[in-house]
């Protein structure tokens, strides 16, 4: 586990890389990822308009600001992601705002499908799903807690609107995105917080 976190960490990217990278291969009408289709370029094409504008409009609230600065010790904080996931489009801006409010913390940011055997150890229900939040001891890289692919609220909705109508659609997705619109990123800040504190505890 603890080579194949280092050989992730070779292959990160800060968050202004990642967003380069994105908007290289979309300049060159492609996605991230080893599967290349026209939905997955239109998706990263409409996910570089929303994390645009996230990163304008996201605020880290003043409680959870508090408490990344007192973090008892540095983190790095290692993401799965990939440029044409939505849910990663609307979560990742908000990573990276509490990552820069905090000298306790460092962002990074791996492409799911060059990072096979990472994923592997982080599964959600046995899927790929992402993006994947790894919270990791800077001094030792031990994994101190992970969270994802969604916030509670986010993922709930996916469960009631399956179960209602025995598939994700098109709808899903857009009720997804309104969702993540009207909680201005509080879910994630709060549970990501919430973590770090019970593994203090």
């Amino acid at each position: 586990m603890i080579n194949t976190i280092k050989q992730a960490l070779e292959n990160s990217f800060s968050y202004t890389e990642y967003r380069n990278e994105i908007a290289n291969l979309i300049g060159e009408g492609k996605s991230t990822g080893h599967t290349q289709t026209e939905d997955l370029f239109k998706y990263s094409v409409l996910n570089e308009t929303r994390m645009n504008r996230l990163e304008k409009t996201i605020q880290v609230s003043e409680e959870v600001k508090e408490k990344l600065q007192n973090l008892d010790k540095n983190y790095i904080w290692l993401v799965l992601s990939e440029g044409w996931c939505g849910d990663a489009a609307q979560i990742v801006p908000v990573i990276n705002k509490m990552a820069v409010i905090t000298d306790k913390v460092e962002l990074k940011i791996v492409l799911r499908d060059d990072n096979d055997a990472l994923m592997q150890h982080f599964l959600t229900n046995g899927g790929r799903a992402i993006p994947k939040l790894i919270v990791l001891d800077a001094a030792t890289l031990e994994v101190v807690l992970d969270w994802g692919p969604r916030p509670q609220g986010a993922k709930q909705l996916i469960l009631d609107y399956k179960a209602a109508n025995g598939v994700v659609d098109e709808t899903a997705k857009i009720e997804l995105q309104k969702w993540y619109l009207h909680d201005k990123g509080n879910s994630i800040q709060n549970e990501i917080v919430e973590l770090h504190e019970q593994v203090l505890s």
